[in-house]
């Protein structure tokens, strides 16, 4: 099969060097491989041609060398640093693989073949990019100048099925007394946030939370990338959206926020909140919107709550900090807080409730886990 592969990717490089001297195009590439390979190869049985014909398409008309990596249903996300340096993470552990690209330029070509069928691209005026793939993978791109070491690909894959309360008893995330205690808060329509870093599995944390909400009420989800995966029959789902090439037709996560007061939700649920929409999501918990769950970067639940304030205040509207706070104690109920361990697993860390005081909101404890054991306190509001 060697052999295989070193045709395989001599072809790749003359097909990817003819579309770039503005030779034929993807329409004929079919053609093309199997032209040459019948040329190539006589030796070989039918079989064993249209096997190579298939590898070879794959291979030039695919991603290239990423296409082992996407086809892996194990592989959560993909990292390209580099021609030559790609890591996958398998079971929340990053991995570095042997796949490689040749050259910056064969890597630039499978990121213009993702971003191509999406209407997106980049270049050095705009060395950045956010996208997501038709089946809900998230990607993002950096090109050099940004970019020392060559173009940066990183594509968090999508799980069609979403994770259950269940799902994450069964997986270590939490035990089932936490699952019933916060699938019984939401029901009772208490407003949830979710917070952990990076990779932590909030938005996973966020989609198992929201179904516990009843099926009889009316759910807008709005997120930067859909990735939520609601099993109720009544849900509006919303996309924020960047802005053209020519820097036009931008509507972000703030506008849909703002939008969904308008839709008659029940539940508002926000994948993550990270600018001035946080004091339109603060100001619609307060006005009769509460049970809405989002999700938010920070380290434990007490830098979870100075984050919104923060993100609330860079709305620029001219309220108080003071204000500020206020709008957060009335409006967040509970926060819950996700954390990955060394070892790549994503547990439950630390839940909160909310309370006002004179000087603001302020958390108390009601559940840690520490040293793998977890610790209840009891409730001091109802």
């Amino acid at each position: 099969m060697d052999a295989f592969d070193d045709l395989a990717e001599a072809l790749r490089r003359r097909l990817i060097e003819r579309a770039r001297d503005g030779g034929a195009g993807e329409s004929d590439v079919d053609g093309q491989v199997r032209d040459l390979v019948d040329r190539e190869a006589p030796a070989l049985s039918e079989d064993d041609r249209l096997a190579l014909a298939e590898r070879v398409v794959r291979l030039a008309a695919g991603l290239g060398p990423l296409e082992s990596l996407f086809a892996d249903g194990d592989v959560d996300e993909v990292m390209v640093n580099g021609p030559g340096d790609v890591w996958v993470e398998r079971a929340g552990r990053l991995e570095r693989t042997d796949v490689r690209f040749d050259s910056d330029a064969d890597l630039r070509h499978a990121i213009e073949r993702i971003l191509a069928p999406l209407g997106r691209r980049v270049d050095e005026a705009s060395p950045l990019c956010d996208a997501r793939l038709p089946d809900g993978s998230r990607v993002n791109v950096v090109i050099p100048p940004l970019s020392l070491g060559g173009p940066c690909l990183t594509v968090r894959r999508f799980r069609r099925h979403g994770f259950s309360l269940e799902d994450l008893v069964a997986n270590g995330t939490m035990s089932a007394a936490l699952a019933d205690f916060l699938a019984a808060q939401v029901e009772r329509r208490a407003s949830v946030l979710v917070s952990g870093g990076t990779g932590s599995g909030k938005t996973t944390l966020l989609n198992a939370l929201s179904g516990a909400i009843p099926d009889g009420e009316r759910i807008v989800t709005i997120e930067d990338a859909a990735e939520l995966r609601l099993r109720q029959r009544h849900v509006v789902r919303l996309e924020s959206r960047p802005p053209n090439l020519e820097g036009r037709g931008e509507i972000t996560i703030r506008r849909l926020v703002a939008n969904a007061l308008r839709m008659r939700p029940d539940r508002i649920v926000v994948g993550e909140v990270r600018g001035g929409e946080a004091l339109d999501m603060l100001m619609a918990l307060n006005t009769g919107h509460d049970g809405s769950l989002t999700t938010v970067h920070a380290n434990s639940p007490e830098d979870a709550l100075r984050r919104v304030e923060t993100l609330a205040l860079m709305a620029g509207v001219g309220l108080p900090h003071e204000a500020v706070r206020e709008q957060v104690a009335g409006a967040i109920d509970l926060v819950v807080h996700k954390a990955r361990a060394r070892n790549g697993r994503r547990r439950v860390e630390a839940v909160a409730e909310v309370a006002r005081f004179a000087g603001g909101p302020a958390t108390r404890e009601l559940y840690r886990l520490k040293d793998g054991r977890p610790i209840w306190r009891p409730r001091a509001v109802a």
